[in-house]
């Protein structure tokens, strides 16, 4: 009954005197869509890790020699689902957003849509760019990085400039129903330079040691993580009203990335990861807010290999990972919690808007718990972690040993 519901909506219109056509049930077919969607991929995600572990428990143990040709499979795999769940997603995204009208509004469409759009398609195409062209030779590919890099720069901040004047204009705050006054609009300004700091200061400390520069492996293994991080954000069992959700592990992947080649890349990595969100659903009402709820929040997940070079963890894997899963958490936590306290204050059902921003964003901990469980799980693998540590060992520079004078001795 519903589908026939759904059916005569889509093909019965009201025609107005202006000439604009509306669906007869406002928001019917996107919402339908993205929740039936959610489940389907959610579940089918479920059962591929199942059947991916079966199959590979039981090529492991009968045919070892196969291993390496099964884990390529698995890779395989996994990008097509991930491009599956986010070209479907996608589209459905921007279909809800011209369902709603939003893109009818010209500063909404030319200065929010348009730019994360552009940016997003930079990043996508400059990582792939980058992988083409070391399949040729180291030169191409030093030019390829650079050119990309700075294409991305150039297009990051032409979008915080569109975002500058679409926040001057006072659309942002209207269509959200927001005031910031100047005092916070400063404030939002000092937090995002603080944590940039902060984030900067960390990774150079802490990744002092890495490897510099990138090379295939870790531009291919940055897309293949980025794909999937991205993809599984997509599927939010719980998904909150003013933005944030708990999804099945999806910054995982991204956190093992970090874990394998380093706070550094890491961070570079969370920093692309961090845009297409901001493309994946931009609730956007001032330039900080935007740094602080995508770009900044999400390179902190590079903060999740801070741990991986402590000679005394070196045995437990595990809680390497959880201790840089936590920090990484609680980073993007305080990002969250600012951006709620200064720019989203309206929203605060509470007298008191730091208990207020401080109880809704505490979704973030929740989200990384499941991944520290599942990630402890996969570190508990005896197989995983060796393959890991095999592709880590090439990944990162590890300090060389002191050498000591016999008087020493």
């Amino acid at each position: 009954m519903f589908l026939a519901h759904l059916a005569s909506s889509f093909f019965d219109r009201i025609k107005h005197e202006n000439g604009q056509k509306y669906y007869l049930y406002s928001e019917v077919w996107t919402e339908y869509a993205q929740s039936l969607l959610n489940q389907v991929f959610f579940y089918t995600a479920i059962a591929l890790v199942a059947i991916l572990i079966a199959v590979g428990l039981l090529v492991h143990l009968k045919k070892p020699e196969a291993f390496k040709g099964f884990k390529n499979a698995c890779v395989g795999i996994a990008c097509g689902f991930a491009i599956t769940v986010i070209v479907s997603m996608f589209a459905l995204e921007y279909a809800k957003i011209a369902e709603k009208g939003y893109a009818e509004y010209p500063e909404i469409l030319g200065l929010v849509l348009i730019p994360f759009t552009v940016l997003g398609g930079v990043a996508v195409l400059g990582i792939a760019a980058a992988y083409i062209s070391s399949l040729f030779d180291k030169k191409a590919f030093k030019i390829t990085c650079m050119t990309s890099a700075c294409l991305f720069l150039a297009a990051f901040i032409a979008t915080f400039v569109c975002l500058a004047v679409y926040s001057a204009h006072g659309t942002a705050e209207d269509n959200n129903g927001a005031v910031i006054t100047l005092t916070e609009n400063a404030v939002l300004y000092v937090c995002s330079a603080v944590i940039i700091a902060a984030i900067v200061l960390v990774a150079v400390f802490v990744g002092r040691n890495e490897k510099r520069g990138f090379d295939s492996k870790s531009i291919s293994y940055a897309a293949v993580c980025i794909a999937m991080s991205f993809a599984l954000s997509y599927i939010k069992p719980i998904d909150l009203p003013q933005g944030g959700s708990v999804t099945p592990a999806s910054l995982l992947p991204l956190m093992i990335y970090a874990y394998i080649f380093g706070v550094r890349k890491g961070v570079l990595a969370g920093l692309v990861y961090g845009t297409l969100q901001a493309v994946q659903d931009p609730w956007i009402i001032h330039p900080a807010q935007f740094l602080l709820d995508y770009p900044l929040a999400f390179t902190a997940m590079g903060l999740a290999g801070t741990f991986t070079k402590i000679k005394k963890l070196d045995k437990l894997p595990q809680v390497q990972f959880a201790l840089g899963a936590v920090c990484a958490a609680t980073l993007r936590f305080a990002c969250h919690t600012l951006s709620g306290v200064f720019a989203f204050s309206e929203y605060s059902t509470l007298d008191n808007v730091w208990i207020y921003s401080l109880g809704y964003n505490s979704f973030v901990f929740v989200d990384a718990l499941v991944c520290i469980v599942v990630g402890v799980i996969i570190f508990s693998v005896k197989p995983f972690v060796r393959q890991l540590k095999a592709i880590q060992a090439n990944a990162l520079v590890k300090p060389k040993p002191v050498e000591t004078t016999p008087e020493e001795n």
